[in-house]
C-alpha cells in the first residue's frame, strides 16, 4: 500500500486522490485502504521533507487576471462571438467536444505553452509553442485540434488574449467555433483556469519553456490524463474520455 502511496506522490497526485482511487483499483483487498488524513501524517513525521514537496499548495484557488495592461490590445479582437451564444448544451457539460483554452507564459513573458482542456472529461492537451503571436497559436492549436475525433472537437472557449486574433482561421482549419469570455471574468473558462494550475505544478512561474523538450510537455500531459480527478468521481480523464469515444 504504501509503495501504491508514494509512487502517486511522486505522480503529484494529492492525497484524497490517493486514498478514492487506491479503493477503485482495489476493491476487494482491505489491507489497501487508506484515508487522506492518514497519508498527511504519515508526510508529516517524516524526517526529510521530499515527500511534503509534492503536495499541492493553493491549487482550489487560481488567481484571477488583472486588469489589462497598458499597451494590451484585449477587447480590440476583430469579430468575436461571445460566451452568451455558444450552444445550450456547452454549459451542463454533459456533451463533449466543448474545449476551453489558454496559453501559460514562461520566464520574462518570452515563451508560452499552450494548453486545451475538454470540458466534459477534463481531457488536457498541452501545445508545445514555438512563439506566442496570433498565427503561431492558431497554426499549434489547429494540429492539437486536428488530431482529434470529429464528434469530440465542436467549440473553443478562449479570453480576449491577442494570441487568438486568427480565431476566424483557427475555425476554418479544425473546423471549431471560437467563443471568447467576458474581459476580466476567468471564472467563465473555470476548467482551463483549473487546468492551469495543475500544470504549474510541474512548470512554475519562471520556467523557460524553449528549454523544455516536446518529449518532456506529452509526459506531463500523461501524468494530468492518468490522475484521478474528484470532479469526476475520482476516475480519470483518460478513462472518461475513452468511454466518451466508444
Amino acid at each position: 500500500m504504501w509503495d501504491y502511496v508514494r509512487a502517486r506522490l511522486h505522480q503529484l497526485w494529492s492525497p484524497q486522490q490517493i486514498a478514492m482511487r487506491i479503493r477503485r483499483e482495489y476493491p476487494l483487498d482491505i489491507d489497501m485502504r487508506i484515508s487522506p488524513e492518514a497519508i498527511y501524517q504519515y508526510l508529516y513525521v517524516q524526517p526529510s521533507k521530499e515527500l511534503r514537496r509534492l503536495l499541492r499548495h493553493g491549487h482550489l484557488h487560481p488567481a484571477r487576471r488583472g486588469r489589462p495592461k497598458k499597451g494590451e490590445t484585449r477587447g480590440q479582437i476583430p469579430d468575436m462571438t461571445m460566451i452568451d451564444e455558444r450552444p445550450e448544451e456547452v454549459i451542463p457539460r454533459l456533451v463533449p467536444g466543448h474545449w476551453e483554452g489558454d496559453i501559460i507564459k514562461g520566464a520574462y513573458n518570452k515563451s508560452a505553452l499552450g494548453t486545451l482542456v475538454e470540458r466534459r472529461t477534463r481531457y488536457t492537451i498541452l501545445v508545445p509553442l514555438t512563439a506566442f503571436d496570433a498565427e503561431s497559436v492558431r497554426k499549434a492549436f489547429a494540429e492539437a485540434l486536428t488530431t482529434l475525433p470529429d464528434d469530440i472537437r465542436k467549440t473553443l472557449t478562449y479570453d480576449q488574449g491577442k494570441e487568438m486574433a486568427d480565431h476566424i482561421q483557427l475555425a476554418l482549419d479544425t473546423p471549431v467555433q471560437v467563443y471568447f469570455s467576458h474581459e476580466g471574468s476567468p471564472w467563465e473558462r473555470g476548467a482551463g483556469e483549473n487546468t492551469n494550475g495543475l500544470v504549474r505544478q510541474f512548470f512554475p512561474k519562471g520556467t523557460d519553456f524553449t528549454r523544455v523538450s516536446h518529449e518532456e510537455v506529452k509526459r506531463v500531459q500523461a501524468l494530468l490524463n492518468d490522475r484521478p480527478r474528484k470532479v469526476l468521481g475520482f476516475q480519470k480523464p483518460d478513462e472518461i474520455l475513452s468511454m466518451v469515444l466508444r
